[in-house]
């Protein structure tokens, strides 16, 4: 075993530098939330009487004026430990023995599980901010753009006819659905660790209500183990973020190919663009390499937490590296999502252009098929024979999708089947007319411009909903910021009641 009792000689330098250094680096992301579990705690020793009056005001000014201070003018120093032992350290040193209260019922880590789920309610709360408004841009942009005519692609081919705006608002639907997913996160976040000892509680705080209270929880985590060490949570919330910026990516790979002079369906504006230094004529869509590359950072950032968490429970390696890869994860999705938005919002789409592609290609050729055996009583296999056949040789000849006609279907057919299908001299310009085939797609979800612009409304109610609901618990957070800053300023003063 390693030993009994506390430790007599100090950390090795070695230690210092790795493991306490980690740790404080990730101080500036905790030290709001550290100031707050450490308020609330002392008020509710205060209000249970296991702190006399004096000693409590005494601790309560001194934390009002850490609370004021800011993190890179508290003298964290790994020289001293992890941010916990800083902080007790710099107490000490003003208070004496008075700072020895604020370890009564509690172990260091309930301190800082509460500091990290009070920071990232708020990343969590600015996140399903961000995310309504790229959901509301992506929308209205998918409504002006529903007649945009553009042949929708699989595996970068001509697939069928679409639209513009068609495309755009399946991009929207997913990122509503992880904003959904990061609503039922800041649900499992904000819930308190308060009050739950080392593992089994303490004796002291017989009703752990009170700091959730306090500090705007919703509640308390039910199990006090549990209430410890549990980080299923953040590993949804890694995830959850690893998917909103993935469906980003998903976006930002197809912008930068058609944003290529092959393409030139769309250009971004300049201010999310970047020039060659040596190359004259090149535009680079840098912007997009940064949505990019960040999808590939929280795809790491999620396996190394899954493989860092995988260890015994109770074990403090599960939840020292998530104090600062989390929220830094969180920031990096936060940063791409306003960034994905400003793409967005500011892009040039080259409407001719992509209506030449698809006057160009063969993507009516579905439509076809579906007439071919409908009218001539065959089934679709051998639809879909006859036309690849003509698509095929009228590809060879240098034609064009709408300019296929009956004769040349027969001669498919015949080819095919060894006789004609009774297509010559018929009318095709409606089946081969690609508008006309996006303006038949009205069931539920299709690509029909009517159709679309109801999405589009959907889409958009559903984002200004998600906007109110983390507009809404940000205003609650910060209302209970506020009231327990004041009532420990009651406190700290002696005013009568305050208790």
């Amino acid at each position: 075993m390693t030993g009994a009792g506390r430790p007599l000689d100090g950390p090795a330098p070695e230690l210092v530098e790795s493991g306490f250094y980690l740790e404080n680096a990730d101080a500036p992301l905790l030290h709001a939330g550290l100031n707050r579990a450490d308020l609330a705690h002392v008020l509710d020793l205060h209000a249970r009487g296991v702190v006399a009056d004096e000693p409590a005001r005494r601790l309560l000014r001194l934390l009002l004026e850490a609370d004021r201070t800011a993190p890179d003018e508290f003298p964290y120093d790994p020289a001293f430990g992890e941010p916990y032992n800083s902080r007790e350290r710099f107490f000490v040193s003003r208070l004496g023995n008075d700072a020895g209260w604020l370890h009564a019922g509690r172990p260091r880590r309930e301190a800082v599980r509460i500091a990290l789920r009070l920071h990232l309610r708020d990343q969590v709360t600015d996140l399903i901010e961000a995310g309504a408004t790229l959901a509301d841009t992506v929308a209205a942009s998918g409504a002006d753009h529903s007649r945009t005519w553009m042949p929708d692609q699989t595996y970068l081919q001509h697939a069928q006819p679409s639209t513009f705006g068609h495309y755009l608002l399946s991009f929207a639907y997913p990122v509503l659905r992880d904003l959904r997913r990061l609503v039922d996160a800041l649900d499992w976040i904000n819930s308190s660790p308060g009050g739950a000892g080392c593992v089994n509680g303490s004796r002291l705080l017989d009703d752990r209500r009170p700091i959730a209270a306090m500090l705007g929880f919703d509640g308390v985590i039910e199990h006090t183990r549990d209430a410890m060490w549990q980080t299923d949570g953040l590993v949804d919330v890694l995830a959850v973020v690893a998917s909103l910026v993935g469906t980003q990516s998903k976006l930002a790979e197809d912008l930068e190919i058609w944003a290529s002079q092959e393409f030139d369906y769309v250009t971004l504006a300049d201010g999310f663009s970047r020039a060659s230094v040596l190359m004259p004529q090149k535009r680079n869509p840098y912007a997009l390499s940064i949505i990019r590359g960040a999808s590939g950072t929280l795809i790491g950032r999620l396996s190394g937490f899954l493989a860092v968490v995988k260890s015994p429970s109770a074990r403090s390696d599960n939840l020292i590296y998530a104090y600062g890869e989390v929220p830094r994860a969180l920031d990096l999705a936060l940063r791409t999502t306003r960034l994905t938005g400003g793409v967005v919002r500011t892009l040039a789409v080259n409407a001719d252009r992509m209506a030449a592609a698809l006057e160009s290609g063969f993507s009516q050729a579905t439509d076809l098929a579906e007439y071919v055996m409908q009218t001539c009583d065959v089934d679709y296999r051998t639809a879909y024979e006859v036309v690849g056949i003509a698509v095929r040789t009228a590809n060879a000849a240098g034609l064009r999708g709408v300019d296929l006609d009956g004769a040349m279907l027969d001669a498919a057919a015949q080819q095919h089947t060894g006789r004609e299908i009774g297509l010559t001299g018929r009318d095709l310009t409606d089946v081969l007319d690609p508008r006309h085939i996006v303006a038949t797609r009205t069931a539920a979800g299709g690509a029909a411009p009517p159709v679309v612009e109801g999405m589009a409304v959907s889409c958009r109610e559903q984002a200004a909903e998600l906007l109110g609901l983390a507009r809404e618990r940000r205003g609650g957070f910060r209302a209970a910021e506020r009231d327990l800053v004041e009532r420990a300023t009651a406190v700290a003063g002696g005013k009568e009641g305050a208790r």
